[in-house]
């Protein structure tokens, strides 16, 4: 499909939280393939609810199934309502018979999806299903559903934001239950709208949980609290799972809104589940998770990328997918709270060593870090003018998105999660972002001036679209045996920068995924942050601490970069290694 085509261009969604969740990256990816078109979502209400204000989409349409888009004449008048809309594509994540034929009354000329539920006549372009004998991830399924139209590689993890705003009410709800801001907040879903095959038992929950919270508060030395959540009907499950515990609880089963659980769910240390979408929403936010298998396929709707999550019990019986257990439930009788429990420790233990969301002392060593701050207790800070005055320079490959080797076109841009939501809020904060990337592809004649400079105005219209606009942006394009100032670690790209933006390098920092970037950080005296989504892993960065190029913070993400950098540069002034005095 030629990329100029389509300008306006309707996406059905899926039904179900769980699958709009794992879809997301699907959606970037369209939005990848077509960045001028206008991208409008049509959904259920509670899916609707979990796209407010994604970046990625123009417009949401509510599909309301049950009152105002019920029956033959719903339809009829949702489709009505489309066709005046001239859609030129729709594409159909959602399976349903339906999706396509209300597509086809619509007009809508072309209709993309996969060839599903009897639906393949009313499709112009359908694409295979995936053979059944090889199970793929539903990220994947999703996913490889938009291959025949262009897109390619591997699908990112999915990712979901919410406001700061959002992030308010949610810290306002647990400090009215008496849980203050540096609490660290177990989440315990113990429901599943599906049906009751999926659920463990309430009982096993309420023992991990409290166990969990006897073995933090002595480990950690830090109060916890449980938190309940669950959809409406499942208010008695909870309120049974907290009186078990006779710990501190919050019971919010039934009591929040999709935009609510979101918030909540992100303010977990660890969130213990069954197979819901909760428990996606949990991995869109980089939450820990155990979660509990019974009839489901965990190789299908595990929390993408998260393997080490998931407790299952193989039996015979499963997966059979049923919604009510016929028999003894045995793949869920069978899980015991000593695997739950060990999981969940795992887990912690994993997630602190990678530095994502710390609470209390981090395991940064004090050469690097005089005195790292506390990312739990400034996380809820008011940081809204925190980097005035500042700049922070960024990377790219590595850094912002995958580096597949040489990025020749905007097609292969594909930034990690969380990161636009990342730099803007580095930009609310007040900060400036300026990129410096050594781009050696130019001089090896694998990419031209005009093919990085439409790759960058990829870059600027994803950033822009989520309110984190580059401030500039600066190149070398040599090769490294050419000896120029300008690649980094040799500081000419920054020395341009100083000239040009007037920046104050008393007032700066610089993010980046290799150790060029943290020596360059050296060079130039700035803080560094070093993240392990790139050329440095976890492990290596490990290492990095013991030597003269130690960072000054090192993260698992950007999102954590950002943590880290808005709370250390509200602190009071700091001396960096190097002796010298940084004024906040």
């Amino acid at each position: 499909m030629h990329k100029a085509l389509p300008r306006k261009i309707l996406v059905r969604a899926p039904n179900w939280i769980g699958d709009a969740v794992m879809c997301e990256p699907a959606l970037r990816g369209l939005r990848s393939l077509f960045p001028a078109a206008e991208l409008t979502l049509l959904a259920k209400p509670t899916i609707t609810e979990l796209f407010t204000a994604y970046s990625g989409l123009d417009r949401v349409l509510v599909y309301d199934d049950k009152v105002t888009h019920a029956g033959i004449a719903g339809k009829w008048s949702l489709a009505g309502s489309l066709r005046r809309q001239s859609f030129d594509l729709a594409v159909l994540f959602q399976n349903a018979f339906e999706a396509a034929f209300v597509a086809w009354l619509a007009g809508i000329p072309r209709r993309y999806g996969y060839a599903t539920d009897g639906r393949v006549l009313f499709l112009t372009e359908p694409v295979a299903i995936p053979r059944r004998d090889r199970p793929v991830h539903q990220v994947e399924y999703y996913w490889n559903m938009l291959k025949p139209l262009g897109l390619s590689g591997e699908p990112p993890s999915p990712t979901l934001h919410v406001s700061s705003d959002e992030d308010r009410m949610a810290d306002a709800k647990f400090v009215s239950a008496g849980i203050d801001s540096s609490d660290l907040i177990i989440g315990v879903n113990p429901g599943s709208t599906y049906g009751g095959a999926k659920r463990w038992l309430p009982e096993r929950f309420a023992d991990v949980a409290r166990q969990l919270t006897e073995r933090m508060e002595k480990d950690d030395r830090a109060h916890v609290a449980v938190v309940l959540l669950g959809a409406k009907g499942e208010e008695s499950l909870g309120k049974d799972i907290a009186s078990r515990i006779d710990r501190r609880s919050l019971v919010l089963s039934g009591a929040t809104s999709i935009r609510e659980l979101m918030a909540v769910v992100k303010r977990c240390r660890l969130l213990i589940t069954n197979d819901t979408g909760p428990m996606h929403i949990a991995a869109a936010f980089g939450v820990p998770i155990v979660a509990v298998f019974g009839p489901t396929d965990s190789r299908t709707t595990a929390p993408y990328r998260q393997e080490r999550s998931v407790v299952r019990e193989v039996v015979d019986c499963a997966p059979c997918l049923l919604r009510e257990c016929p028999i003894d439930h045995r793949c869920m009788t069978r899980v015991s709270v000593d695997r739950v429990y060990g999981a969940a420790m795992n887990q912690i233990r994993a997630d602190t060593l990678t530095g994502n969301k710390l609470a209390g002392d981090t395991l940064m060593s004090q050469e690097a870090a005089p005195s790292a701050p506390n990312l739990s207790a400034c996380h809820s800070a008011n940081v809204s003018a925190v980097l005035v005055g500042y700049t922070i320079f960024l990377d790219r490959d590595g850094t912002l998105n995958a580096d597949p080797g040489y990025i020749k076109s905007p097609d292969q841009l594909e930034l990690f999660p969380g990161v636009p939501e990342a730099l803007a809020r580095l930009k609310q904060a007040g900060a400036r972002l300026i990129l410096v990337t050594n781009q050696s592809g130019v001089a090896r004649g694998l990419l031209s001036h005009d093919d990085l400079a439409a790759v960058h105005a990829k870059l600027k219209h994803i950033l822009d679209d989520a309110g984190a606009s580059l401030d500039a942006i600066y190149f070398c394009p040599h090769h490294p045996d050419e000896g120029c100032g300008c690649r980094k670690p040799n500081p000419g790209m920054i020395d341009q920068a100083v000239r040009e933006q007037r920046v104050d390098l008393e007032r700066a920092y610089l993010i980046g995924d290799h150790v060029r970037d943290i020596e360059l950080a050296k060079r130039i005296g700035v803080r560094s942050v070093l993240v392990t989504t790139g050329v440095v892993c976890p492990q290596e960065s490990e290492r990095l601490k013991a030597t003269a190029l130690a960072p000054d913070w090192i993260a698992p993400s950007m999102t954590a970069a950002a943590d880290w950098l808005l709370c250390d540069a509200g602190r009071s002034p700091v001396q960096m290694n190097d002796g010298r005095v940084m004024h906040r």
